[in-house]
């Protein structure tokens, strides 16, 4: 019989409660954790087309009609001070709200979007074939926030509930930041991950 020490034991533990394995809770002992999915957040495909990758079965809804919209009030939207193909849907996993978008396009590159049902659609794909565009780079930024009550509710998730914003900037050969997105992601279901090329040191 192969016998192991207590501290072994106890820094495994603490190791698969750092992973996400296991977890503690204080007077009851040591739980498995229920697996989740993890979906590459940093894909040029899009994180709808991350999510079927996987085999999960992903709707999305759109929540308003595409338009032209003149942008203001943000500062950080590349087409604040300008215009943009405006739109927001919602994507569910499984039959489970996910995920929100906000999507802004380029008003030129995109021309005529306003014309193309999006509903179930993957706009990396109508990128693709309807414009001929693919991204060669992007660039994103991470925080921890709340929605409004009526935005939670589309999540299902309560209002002071903390949820994954993403800001996203897709960058064309045509055009820099051509795609501006912010997500807003729950993580209780899935764990959004980015893959980080080899590190260089010196």
């Amino acid at each position: 019989a192969c016998r192991i020490g207590r501290p072994t034991v106890r820094q495994a533990i603490e190791l698969l409660v750092r992973k996400g394995v296991l977890a503690k809770r204080r007077g009851a002992g040591t739980f498995v954790l229920e697996r989740r999915e993890e979906v590459d957040l940093f894909s040029l495909d899009g994180t709808t087309a991350s999510f079927q990758k996987k085999g999960l079965a992903t709707t999305t809804r759109m929540l308003a009609p595409i338009r032209l919209a003149r942008i203001s009030g943000n500062p950080e939207n590349p087409f604040d001070g300008g215009e943009a193909y405006f739109f927001s849907r919602l994507v569910r996993v499984e039959d489970s709200p996910v995920l929100l978008e906000d999507l802004y396009l380029h008003p030129t590159l995109f021309s005529g979007i306003d014309r193309i049902d999006l509903d179930n659609r993957s706009l990396s794909e109508v990128a693709d074939e309807r414009y001929f565009l693919r991204p060669e780079s992007a660039r994103q930024s991470f925080r921890i926030g709340t929605l409004g009550r009526d935005r939670s509710a589309l999540l299902d998730v309560g209002p002071k509930t903390p949820v994954l914003g993403v800001n996203r900037f897709l960058n064309f050969p045509q055009a820099e930041s051509a795609v501006y997105s912010e997500l807003f992601c729950r993580t209780d279901r899935y764990v959004f991950s980015q893959t980080i090329g080899g590190m260089r040191h010196g």
